[in-house]
């Protein structure tokens, strides 16, 4: 999500806020209460002071590594590179934050499972109002807009050309949204059983780094058909960008790299 932010100011900004975010969320959806509540917003604070120190400095070396391959050009191999040591990334930090916070999920009680329930509820019918209205078109063609304006955002205004290649991509990249919602609500419903048979103490870090364990052969299959879909249009995009767009891109990875290597300095 901080890749997807328009501002290296944002960013920092965004970082520096990140715990009353993450305290905010955990009442959301666990509706803390006493004692839990302070003792959760103290697990918030140990996990944020791990990443900063932990991950920030990796976050920096995959920003600096980055901005040499876009400079040069993107290959399948950088492509493929960075999706892999991203979701690394991720999956090392919410091994972190399970670690942290499973003892206090092993003490909730019935009226906080009744809680979280209806917060997940709520999200299933924002993801279904978001990503699965509309005829397959429609769908579609919201696709294509959204990739457009991430992709103006790294890159600046993209030509008729490259929008008509963003087309290309959304009409054959499979639909995956169905899917998604499947797998969703499959590992919602996991989670709680783990959390009402006090388990998540021994269990939640597995299941937080291997979420895709349990995926079906078809949404892999989908999954995988989609990401090649996506690869193959980055990398035909790339090839024709021009130098301002290209710069443009490699700035903000520069950017980037200068805020997480900031925000890693910072005490906290």
């Amino acid at each position: 999500l901080i890749l997807l932010l328009p501002a290296c100011s944002t960013v920092q900004l965004g970082y520096n806020s990140a715990d009353a975010l993450l305290r905010w969320r955990g009442d959301q959806y666990f509706d803390f209460q006493g004692e839990q509540s302070d003792l959760y917003a103290e697990k918030v604070g140990r996990f944020m002071r791990w990443h900063r120190a932990n991950a920030l400095p990796e976050y920096v070396k995959l920003a600096e590594d980055a901005t040499r391959r876009i400079e040069r050009g993107l290959s399948r191999d950088d492509l493929v590179w960075g999706y892999d040591t991203a979701k690394e990334k991720v999956k090392t930090a919410l091994g972190a934050a399970a670690g942290e916070v499973a003892g206090l999920l092993d003490q909730l009680g019935p009226a906080q499972f009744e809680n979280l329930e209806r917060r997940l509820a709520r999200d299933n019918r924002d993801f279904a109002k978001e990503q699965l209205e509309g005829t397959p078109d429609e769908r579609r063609k919201k696709r294509v807009k959204r990739t457009v304006e991430r992709l103006e955002d790294w890159v600046g205004d993209l030509g008729g050309a490259q929008i008509e290649r963003v087309r290309l991509y959304s009409a054959r990249a499979p639909l995956i949204a169905e899917l998604r919602d499947q797998e969703r609500r499959q590992l919602q419903r996991a989670l709680l059983e783990m959390l009402k048979a006090r388990e998540a103490r021994a269990r939640l870090a597995d299941f937080a780094i291997y979420w895709e364990r349990n995926r079906t052969p078809e949404f892999d299959r989908a999954n995988r058909s989609h990401l090649e879909e996506v690869f193959s249009m980055l990398l035909d995009l790339d090839r024709t960008l021009t130098p301002a767009q290209r710069e443009k891109a490699a700035h903000r990875m520069r950017a980037l790299a200068t805020d997480f290597a900031v925000l890693a300095r910072e005490p906290r």
